[in-house]
């Protein structure tokens, strides 16, 4: 059975040409979300000032983290553009049928704006930010609280990248959208944007030092090397860590011959894999990367 865990990541990575089987038909699964569908997991709910999408923590079908789900619909236009890959494509005033109701994408970001806090795991709320809003933006919490897209990405930068979801590789993820965008903005690296900075160097540094002989990446993600037989536990780390660099690296550092190795071997994954069912996160994640790339 299929929930809206395993949808929305086949979105991420397939766009509006994803399908879901209803009633037996094909059918376009962004657009039957939007529309109003139903689906184990997908629960939202209107509030004020927004829409609000339950956090059901530990669950393999709903939404595991805060903001997944806008976080995860702002990246799936997402195209390769001039350097680093940058969103395009689903814009901020799409509609959605939330409880026999009309509303936008926006009410969905407007909700994740008014309920940020300080040290809560804003990854995917970063997502979002990056991709639909002018990267100076400043808003006001549900707390009274002043927040600038700066300040979510120092807080991201600020907190542990290995004890986070799948190995530290969504937050960083988030970052490298956000840094991407900041940077395209003709922006130098500053105060938070510079510890984000200082954050990815890092990472990518250790991805390249863990790197296993057949082009992998670490099982161990970004913390530490470690190989594995488990072709399944292969393509999960090296499709999450992959995703990461994809949109981390520059044209010139993703024709090195270490990222290519990479390309290489994460598509060897995929085949030897294509006949057996997979782990939809790990499936998923490996298939975004490869399309951004």
């Amino acid at each position: 059975m299929h929930g809206a865990w395993q949808v929305v990541h086949g979105i991420l990575a397939f766009g509006p040409g994803f399908s879901l089987g209803v009633e037996g038909r094909a059918t376009p699964a962004l657009g039957y979300l939007l529309d109003g569908g139903s689906l184990v997991g997908w629960k939202l709910r209107p509030v004020k000032p927004g829409v609000l999408a339950v956090v059901e923590e530990g669950s393999t079908m709903g939404q595991g983290h805060p903001d997944q789900w806008l976080g995860y619909l702002s990246q799936c236009g997402t195209a390769p553009g001039t350097g680093p890959a940058l969103v395009g494509g689903m814009p901020l005033d799409t509609p959605i049928v939330v409880a026999g109701r009309r509303f936008t994408l926006a009410d969905l970001l407007a909700q994740a704006q008014h309920d940020i806090r300080p040290a809560q795991e804003a990854t995917w709320t970063l997502m979002a930010l990056s991709a639909w809003l002018p990267i100076d933006a400043a808003w006001t919490a549900g707390d009274g609280r002043r927040w600038t897209t700066e300040d979510v990405v120092a807080m991201e930068a600020d907190a542990d990248i290995f004890s986070a979801a799948c190995g530290g590789a969504h937050r960083l993820y988030g970052l490298a959208v956000a840094l991407a965008a900041h940077r395209a903005a003709g922006n130098a690296d500053s105060g938070g944007w510079a510890a984000a900075s200082a954050v990815l160097d890092d990472a990518i540094d250790r991805a390249r030092r863990f790197q296993q002989a057949d082009g992998g990446f670490s099982v161990h993600s970004f913390e530490r090397p470690g190989s594995s037989p488990d072709v399944f536990a292969q393509l999960s780390a090296t499709g999450h860590v992959f995703e990461v660099l994809a949109v981390a690296l520059d044209d010139d550092q993703l024709a090195e011959p270490w990222v290519t190795r990479a390309a290489d071997r994460l598509v060897t994954l995929l085949e030897r894999t294509a006949d057996v069912d997979v782990e939809c996160g790990a499936l998923y994640h490996a298939a975004h990367g490869l399309a951004l790339y």
